[in-house]
């Protein structure tokens, strides 16, 4: 039955695909005079003569919101409109140019260092939280300058001051931030690092907490299915980092942080340019948690003993001459975390019932590279190959539960772009090839096996600039265990009116769920695990899949001369099928395929507005209704809060000459009910109740920066200090049938408070 409502909606998705095509033909017809296109390169003059290709640079149409951007290779190609003469271009810390478009091909465009305007004026100019007008997908563009709103150790701790996703604790006891999006958990989105998929498997738990935030450069955010290129296995969403170029890095930088907790950060890197097309980057990330907290006198930590030391060392080649450019990553990483009662020694208590311990300790290893070739007399045609190899080797114990994993994976992607016939009409194909071994020892069974995948996808795109663009994306896979699936996937958008854009999407997306991995909290409880074997190829499961559906609008305009965007989406997420996490019982966790129903309904409001000058407000609205059909009846998923705000004020003065500013920042979060999985069955004094209490969470960061190359910064998270009143069940008898930390709904760590502070040096 499943399979002949999949073949149906495959074939009503194709009839879709058909129609739109269609009509985008005949509305190709009455759009013929902007076929011509308007191309050039913009390069920027630094220190009065070395010349750098700039990428993101905003070109449009005088007197009008028809524009465009630069890709990588600062090439940038906007479609000819009689009524309109000149071009602007425009880049932060470059004087603004117009030019006339008295050519198609407007040939090396040179912007210079803007010297002699206040920085304030031109950072005005780009808000560090984007939500394009013109892009096809829902995407939120985070920039750098975003994440030095909070403390931003790592990219778990990037999205305190973003309200496009969630971020929530997974247990009591390891402490690890899991982020959500559309009411789904983190293995429902894609992870990519510069467009290559990075934390997935192994590292799903803990992986957010590898990447240092200071060397992040941006964050795209993408709701919804997102496109064919990276794959088929992103379902509510996909997020990518940027890291920082050596090319346009700040020669140097340093970061330190210490907090109450007894938890200090150091982050450095140092970008060297060799030549006119080699630079290279050294970035180190250290961290130390050494301060035994147990604020709540349970007997456990509040938060874990950790140390981690992260490098990398990051190459870019670049030839714009001949259209070469290319990078190679090369990252280790040894991370260490304890964590258990206060009186848990390792050395002494290890697989003992003297004190209850865990130890999780990780070491990783990344190789990553990506060369492309843009053709010198098309630069509307390229070629580019991504590949990425990792070796991640994980040893833990939950207590007297044992989890060790071992997890190898390479990925490799050829992608060839051009048009057809004009610059309107572009279409991306190619073929990738995905290998994973996985080595899992749990309580003592060896479980292994070997993923494979190899698949080719067509995407083509259609955009008018003006009214209507869209994406059309379809991948042919084949696995080893996920056997020969289609995944077809569309955007499109649409230009109401000025300044105002409707988008709408529909993909389709399939993984497999490695469900130890995923969700490690169950092994730091009684719980015994109990898998339901339904016949598939992975631990006895078949694969899951669902359809994501979503539908939004973005408007800009201008009240009392001051900015002001609203939005709203709303993204419904239909499981075919899917891999059950059934908590109800508290003597155990169960996994099983859906029999039945499963959806998550997401609706978001978000309201932007300047309210003075340099004090910008961001406020949001979220609801969700997530429902799943268990194997007892159709219940809510727990942990979720039904409704969510989140408020945010940030103020800037005006940055003086010589760079001195403040910074301030607030965010509130405000968090509705949550439906605590079911205790019934315990004796009633290790009982919850069905529902968890509301509550809100306040964060603040004050900065002074003192210049252009000194700042130091202030702050506090959960300053309200609410926590959890029992966030360990059964905690004065760990061994026992009722000890259970994965009930979390709030914080466990009272009030932190941080100081820290950045140096940088500008290259020369």
């Amino acid at each position: 039955m499943v399979i002949t409502k999949l073949d149906n909606f495959q074939s009503i998705f194709l009839a879709f695909l058909r129609i739109s095509i269609l009509v985008f033909f005949l509305f190709h017809n009455t759009v013929m005079n902007s076929q011509l296109q308007i191309k050039g390169v913009v390069m920027g003059i630094e220190n009065q003569e070395k010349e750098i290709l700039l990428s993101n640079v905003n070109v449009f149409w005088l007197g009008s919101t028809i524009g465009t951007v630069t890709n990588e290779q600062g090439q940038f190609s906007i479609p000819y409109q009689t009524e309109f003469k000149k071009l602007v271009v425009q880049y932060i810390g470059y004087r603004t140019d117009t030019i006339y478009a008295n050519r198609p091909n407007l040939g090396i465009i040179r912007l210079r260092n803007n010297t002699e305007l206040e920085e304030v004026v031109v950072r005005k100019k780009v808000n560090p939280l984007q939500k394009s007008l013109f892009d096809v997908q829902n995407v939120v563009t985070v920039n750098s300058r975003e994440m030095l709103k909070a403390a931003c150790c790592n990219l778990s701790e990037s999205f305190e001051t973003n309200p496009s996703v969630d971020v929530n604790i997974s247990d009591a006891i390891t402490g690890a931030k899991q982020i959500q999006m559309l009411g789904l958990n983190s293995p429902y989105l894609l992870f990519t690092q510069e467009n290559m998929p990075s934390i997935r498997g192994a590292s799903q738990i803990y992986g957010l907490s590898f990447v240092p935030g200071s060397w992040i450069e941006s964050i795209q955010i993408t709701k919804g299915a997102g496109n064919v290129l990276n794959g088929f296995e992103s379902i509510s969403g996909q997020i990518n980092t940027e890291l920082v170029k050596p090319f346009t890095d700040k020669r140097f930088f340093l970061n330190l942080y210490a907090n109450n907790f007894e938890r200090y950060e150091f982050n450095t890197r140092y970008n060297h340019i060799i030549s006119e097309k080699w630079a290279t980057g050294l970035y180190l990330h250290g961290n130390l948690r050494n301060g035994e907290i147990d604020r709540n006198t349970d007997s456990f930590l509040d938060t874990p003993l950790a140390n981690q030391v992260n490098v990398m060392n990051r190459w870019q080649y670049l030839d714009t001459e001949k259209g070469w450019v290319g990078f190679l990553n090369l990252q280790f990483l040894d991370d260490e975390k304890q964590t258990g009662q206060v009186l848990f020694n390792p050395s002494t208590d290890r697989f003992t019932s003297n004190a209850w311990g865990s130890e999780v300790n990780t070491q990783r290893l990344d190789v990553s590279g990506k060369v492309g070739y843009v053709f010198p007399e098309l630069p509307y045609q390229s070629i580019g190959f991504q590949a990425a190899y990792s070796d991640h080797k994980q040893d833990s114990y939950y207590g007297l539960n044992e989890y060790d994993i071992l997890h190898r994976s390479f990925y490799s992607n050829a992608i060839f772009n051009s048009i057809l016939g004009s610059t309107q009409h572009k279409f991306k194909t190619g073929v990738s090839f995905t290998y994973d071994v996985f080595d899992e020892n749990v309580n003592g069974g060896d479980l292994q096996r070997t993923d494979n995948s190899l698949g080719t996808f067509f995407e083509y795109t259609y955009d008018s600039l003006e009214k209507l663009s869209l994406v059309a994306g379809l991948r042919l896979d084949h696995g080893n265990r996920l056997s020969t699936f289609i995944t077809p996937r569309l955007h499109m958008r649409y230009s109401l009116w000025d300044k105002a854009s409707l988008r709408g999407s529909v993909g389709k997306g399939k993984r497999a769920a490695n469900i130890f991995s995923e969700n490690q909290q169950l092994f730091a409880s009684a719980r015994q695990i109990n898998i339901i074997d339904n016949g598939g190829s992975i631990y006895g499961l078949n694969p899951e899949v669902a359809w994501n559906f979503g539908a939004g609008f973005v408007q800009k305009l201008y009240v009392w001369n001051r900015t002001m965007e609203l939005s709203l989406d709303f993204y419904r997420t239909s499981f075919q099928n899917q891999v059950i996490i059934d908590w109800e019982n508290p003597r155990e966790i169960s996994f099983y395929n859906l029999i039945g129903k499963s959806y998550a309904n997401s609706f978001q409001f978000d309201f932007n507005y300047e309210i003075v000058q340099n004090l910008d407000l961001r406020a949001t609205y979220k609801n969700y209704d997530v429902m799943i059909d268990y194997l007892s009846e159709r219940l809510q998923k727990p942990l979720q809060p039904e409704h969510r705000v989140f408020l945010n004020l940030n103020y800037e003065t005006l940055k003086k000459s010589e760079g001195a500013q403040w910074r301030i920042d607030f965010t509130f979060n405000w968090l509705g009910k949550q439906r605590i999985p079911s205790t019934e069955l315990n004796p009633i004094e290790f009982r919850f109740s069905d529902f968890s209490p509301s509550f809100s969470i306040l964060n603040f960061q004050v900065t002074r920066v003192f210049s252009n190359q000194f700042e130091v910064y202030l702050g506090g998270e959960n300053i309200t200090n609410y926590t959890q009143n029992i966030p360990i069940l059964g905690s004065d008898d760990p061994f026992g049938s009722f000890f259970d930390s994965t009930l979390s709904f709030a914080p466990v760590l009272e009030a932190t408070y941080y100081l820290g502070l950045r140096y940088k040096i500008n290259t020369d």
